[in-house]
C-alpha cells in the first residue's frame, strides 16, 4: 500500500477538556466524508480530516471494547468499500487470542 493510500488510527486531542480517537483514509474516496459509521457519537471532522470518536463515548459506554471495536471497523468497511478494495483478497477471519490462524 502507497504512503499517501493508507487508513490511519490514532488519537488526537480535540480540546483542553476531552480527547477522541480518530480514523481517515488518505485520499479519501468520493463520499468517505458523508459515510455512516458506528457508534452515534462518531463524526467526521473537516477540520482535522478524520472521523472522530469522542473519548467519552468509549469512557461512558456499557461496553468500551465493543464501542471501539464498531468505530474501527466502521470506518475501515466504509474506506474499503467507498475505494473498492479487493477485501477478499486483503482480509481474513478475526482469530482467537493464543492460537494461530492456519495460512
Amino acid at each position: 500500500m502507497k504512503g499517501a493510500d493508507r487508513q490511519r488510527y490514532g488519537s488526537s486531542p480535540t480540546s483542553k477538556r476531552a480527547a477522541a480517537g480518530g480514523a481517515s483514509r488518505d485520499p479519501a474516496p468520493e463520499g468517505f466524508v458523508a459515510a455512516t459509521v458506528r457508534p452515534a457519537e462518531a463524526f467526521f471532522s473537516k477540520e482535522l480530516g478524520e472521523f472522530i470518536l469522542p473519548y467519552d463515548a468509549v469512557r461512558t459506554s456499557s461496553d468500551p471494547e465493543a464501542t471501539l471495536l464498531a468505530f474501527l471497523q466502521s470506518t475501515y468497511d466504509a474506506a474499503a468499500n467507498l475505494a473498492a478494495w479487493d477485501r477478499a483478497a486483503l482480509e481474513c477471519e478475526r482469530g482467537a487470542a493464543g492460537r494461530v490462524r492456519p495460512v
